[in-house]
């Protein structure tokens, strides 16, 4: 069954543009034309949509989209890389929630001192405008 780029849009949840991008960049295949030159595209095509969409969605680079595509056509072959992958990706989050956790910390140390008087002697003006705890605390959390 063949369908329209736009009729992939609406089942794939995504923008023309999306598609058109996704092709240029090799994420997706060239796919059949018809003799008006429009696309036409079948199931594997809303499958691999949903592929590429759900790994944006947890922050997988193009590049790495590009390698885990290219495994999922070898499914014979060790998942090594996949793993490894995945591990990187995992890395990248815990790091981006630790640097929030130790940014949250200092937002919240900097709410709590607060003597919601006046702004002369506002905590939060105060640290702010303060450039030796410039990131300092939570920049060292991330390391």
């Amino acid at each position: 069954m063949a369908f329209s780029i736009g009729e992939l849009a609406r089942r794939a949840d995504v923008k023309i543009p999306t598609i058109r991008y996704y092709e240029q960049i090799g994420l997706m295949p060239e796919t059949l034309r018809t003799e008006g030159q429009q696309r036409r595209y079948g199931q594997p095509a809303v499958a691999r949509l949903a592929f590429i969409r759900h790994a944006r969605e947890l922050g997988f680079e193009v590049d790495a989209i590009r390698t885990l595509l290219s495994l999922q056509d070898k499914p014979d072959h060790s998942c090594a890389q996949a793993d490894h992958i995945a591990k990187e990706r995992l890395r990248e989050v815990d790091q981006r929630i630790a640097s929030l956790k130790a940014l949250r910390k200092e937002l919240k140390k900097m709410v709590e001192e607060c003597a919601q008087g006046r702004i002369g002697d506002c905590r939060v003006i105060e640290t702010l405008a303060d450039r030796s705890h410039s990131h300092k605390d939570w920049k060292e959390a991330v390391g």
